[in-house]
C-alpha cells in the first residue's frame, strides 16, 4: 500500500471515516447542505492524511442514499427496536456502515464491518458497538455473503 503523509493508507481511511461519521452527525443536527459540511471538514476539521476521497464519497452517497440506508438498518433492528429511538451518533455509524456495505464494493466486507465497529468503540462504552456489528455482519451476510468467506 501506498504510504500517505503523516501514516498509512490503512489509518487514513480509519480517519476519513471517523471524519464522515462526524459529518454526518452533523449534518442531522444543523441545517447545512452536504456540500458545505465535506468543505467545512475538508478544509478545517479533516486529519492533514485523512482519505479525502472516500470521507466526500461516504459522507454524499450516505446523504443520497439516506431514507433507502435507514430502511435498511431499521429492518434489520430487533424486534421492538426503532430507527428513530437510536442515539444520532449511533445512527451516523451505522448510516456510513451500512452504505460502505452497499456501495462500496471495492471495499472488503469484513474491513468495514472493523472499521465502524471500532469508530463506534471511540464514542460508546456499552452495548453499542455490539450492535453495530451485529447489525452490520446480518447485512454482509445477506448482501455480500460470498466475500465473507474470501481469504
Amino acid at each position: 500500500m501506498e504510504k500517505k503523509a503523516g501514516g498509512s493508507a490503512r489509518g487514513a481511511r480509519r480517519a476519513a471515516r471517523l471524519a464522515a461519521v462526524q459529518a454526518l452527525y452533523q449534518l442531522e443536527m444543523n441545517e447545512a447542505t452536504t456540500q458545505q459540511v465535506i468543505a467545512e471538514f475538508q478544509t478545517l476539521r479533516l486529519a492533514e492524511d485523512a482519505d479525502r476521497d472516500l470521507f466526500a464519497d461516504v459522507v454524499a452517497g450516505t446523504m443520497t442514499r439516506l431514507p433507502e440506508l435507514d430502511a435498511e438498518i431499521g429492518r434489520l433492528l430487533a424486534e421492538g427496536w426503532s430507527f428513530e429511538r437510536l442515539e444520532r451518533v449511533l445512527r451516523a455509524i451505522l448510516r456510513a456502515g451500512t452504505y460502505e456495505l452497499l456501495v462500496r464494493l471495492d471495499v472488503p466486507p469484513r474491513v468495514a464491518i472493523n472499521e465502524y465497529v471500532e469508530i463506534a468503540h471511540s464514542f460508546f462504552g456499552g452495548r453499542e458497538p455490539n450492535l453495530v456489528n451485529g447489525l452490520l455482519d446480518r447485512l454482509a451476510k445477506e448482501r455480500r455473503e460470498d466475500e465473507l468467506h474470501q481469504g
